[in-house]
């Protein structure tokens, strides 16, 4: 899996570039993150694999732009991105909002408990 894809430079900011970052989605958490059927990676170039993934949610695409305004060498820059989608896969990972998804209270008094691990 691809995990920094640089798309393009951005004009204007000192030699910045736009990029995505595929992250790899915990497979109970992989519905919350599905898109719908007509979604595309921001890069054109994906294969239909790679977009049926992100469609599927078992890879998330964030897409941001690296500002590079004291003029980092390219291979400064990626380790710079490599860092970035360190700090965004573990997010990924570790960041459950779902913990305790339907988890209801009903006409019994009693509270079921759900959650997405």
């Amino acid at each position: 899996m691809k995990r920094v894809i640089i798309l393009e430079a951005v004009a204007g900011s000192a030699q910045g570039y736009k990029y995505a970052l595929w992250a790899a989605v915990p497979a109970a958490r992989q519905p919350f993150y599905a898109k719908s059927s007509n979604y595309k990676s921001a890069w054109k170039d994906a294969s239909v694999a790679e977009n049926d993934a992100l469609r599927a949610g078992q890879v998330v695409e964030l897409v941001d732009h690296f500002n590079n305004p004291t003029a980092l060498t390219l291979a400064q820059v990626k380790t710079q991105l490599e860092a970035l989608w360190n700090t965004y896969q573990t997010f990924i990972t570790n960041n459950n909002p779902w913990d305790r998804y339907g988890s209801f209270y009903d006409d019994t008094n009693n509270w079921t408990n759900g959650g997405v691990s």
